[in-house]
């Protein structure tokens, strides 16, 4: 169905604050649109307004090419997925997709494509790399698989409008070539797509760019390259403040724990439901190391990580040393986990929503989901000064909730840091966030380790994401892992 898109005096508010002001945006018959801007412009907003899943004042009105008023089918595919189990219970918690027993309870990829009927569904699943991991619990999928599976799922319904928030987020190299193949084919197609996403990751196809900025339209002009060139320019020079600096050395100034090696693993191996996810892997990093961990979507990260950050009991059947202390001789995981700060996609995904930035902060302190004991003062001003470090200061009041996205992801690495801990473990820590946010924490990130011996284990699928102090890479292909030192 062809048609364009009218949306008049589009205001919406969340939280008592207003994220969309009031805009006015036409999308031609022939159109396919993206939207970007910094984080907390509104961008999200604006595609749930035009999707009908958030409350709005104005008017958002679909149109024949003659001007008749349509009502198509519309499919949003928002940027953190949501499932149920077997039980039609959707209340997880993140150490459960490590736990064979409890993610046995939930759907697998199959079942969830159980109603898709349409014919080419087999032809989708095998170009969208799906085959090989029909039968894999959903609750155990990386988050560049799952984005597949919902882009499977949405394709096949046919609708007459897909909105994409930020599809782009999570994918390895390959998964982003294949989602632009796939883009520009149903750009010429009779479905229409509005895409969410950052200038650089907007492809060819699209011909209409809005860039927001504080809930309005800051500029509207068709895609060129250029206008990418042009911002990743002017984010280039971000540094990190003197006054943050002098933070960050009071705060890194006292003792960090004593240990050789922050992690050793000899031929450690993982497997769910007789399927091997990590094969022999050995592997040693010692105190101070930067390391980057590469591999495609489902190439067994986070399980690694997992082994890493005591959330996986597997971990007791297999050869590990944490801070120079075997797995399974008497420690507790609060033992582990006191020396460490994480961050991923997945357990921002299982994170009470429900509590304030501030609080979400504090929770880093204790290494809970959720704060559930008072600070003392001296922590108090610890948790202010890293909010005022990563810029997340002014939200403190706020929930987490009513945050967008990236500003969520900025609170999260806030309380990965917050205990300055030995070890920082920072999966895909720039997703979500902006180019002038990613230049920022990237800074802060090179301070950090300039000015401490903190041992670094950092995920990115984004060569541009990685800090320059990194000098070791452990790479994993199909759960055997590979080591090279520069």
């Amino acid at each position: 169905m062809k048609m364009q898109l009218e949306c008049s005096n589009l205001f919406v508010q969340l939280g008592g604050k207003p994220v969309l002001k009031y805009i006015n945006l036409h999308v031609g018959v022939d159109e396919n649109l993206a939207i970007t801007g910094e984080s907390g412009s509104g961008k999200s907003s604006l595609a749930k307004a035009i999707g009908q899943k958030i409350f709005f004042r104005g008017e958002i009105s679909f149109l024949s090419e003659h001007g008749q008023k349509l009502s198509p089918s519309v499919i949003l595919i928002e940027q953190q997925h949501t499932f149920k189990n077997n039980c039609n219970v959707s209340n997880f918690y993140y150490q459960q997709r490590f736990n064979s027993c409890d993610a046995e309870d939930t759907r697998t990829v199959l079942d969830d494509l159980s109603n898709a009927l349409a014919e080419d569904v087999d032809s989708w699943i095998d170009r969208l790399g799906l085959t090989n991991i029909l039968h894999k619990p959903i609750i155990q999928l990386s988050n560049g698989e799952n984005k597949r599976l919902q882009l499977v799922k949405a394709i096949v319904q046919k609708p007459d409008l897909i909105i994409l928030d930020n599809p782009f987020t999570g994918l390895d190299a390959s998964g982003r070539k294949t989602l632009v193949h796939i883009l520009t084919e149903l750009t010429k197609t009779e479905i229409k797509i509005i895409l969410i996403a950052q200038q650089e990751d907007i492809p060819d196809c699209i011909d209409k760019i809005i860039v927001l900025k504080d809930g309005i339209i800051e500029s509207n002009h068709c895609n060129q390259k250029q206008d990418t060139k042009s911002m990743e320019a002017g984010f280039a020079q971000d540094k990190i403040s003197t006054q943050k600096i002098e933070l960050l050395r009071n705060i890194y100034a006292e003792k960090t724990p004593e240990f050789t090696e922050a992690i050793r693993m000899e031929e450690v191996t993982i497997s769910y439901n007789g399927r091997n996810i990590l094969t022999d892997v050995n592997w040693r990093v010692k105190k101070g190391e930067r390391w980057l961990v590469t591999g495609a979507n489902g190439s067994g990260k986070s399980t690694l990580l997992s082994l890493i950050n005591a959330d996986n009991p597997q971990a007791y059947a297999n050869k590990i040393w944490l801070f120079d202390r075997k797995r399974g001789t008497g420690e507790s995981i609060w033992d582990i986990k006191k020396n460490i700060g994480y961050v991923s996609p997945e357990l921002h995904l299982y994170f009470d929503k429900g509590i304030s930035t501030f609080d979400a902060v504090a929770s880093g302190l204790y290494d809970t989901i959720g704060l559930f004991r008072k600070p003392s003062s001296k922590d108090l001003q610890l948790i202010r000064n890293w909010m005022s470090i990563i810029n997340v200061d002014e939200s403190g009041s706020r929930m987490l909730s009513q945050l967008s996205l990236g500003q969520q992801r900025l609170v999260m690495l806030a309380r990965a840091l917050v205990k300055a801990p030995p070890l920082l473990i920072l999966d895909e820590p720039c997703q979500g966030l902006d180019a002038k946010q990613t230049n920022g924490f990237k800074s802060l990130i090179e301070a950090i380790c300039q000015i401490s011996d903190t041992t670094l284990i950092y995920v990115s699928h984004y060569t541009n994401d990685i800090p320059q102090s990194i000098r070791k890479r452990l790479n994993l292909i199909e759960g055997h892992a590979l080591q090279d030192v520069s």
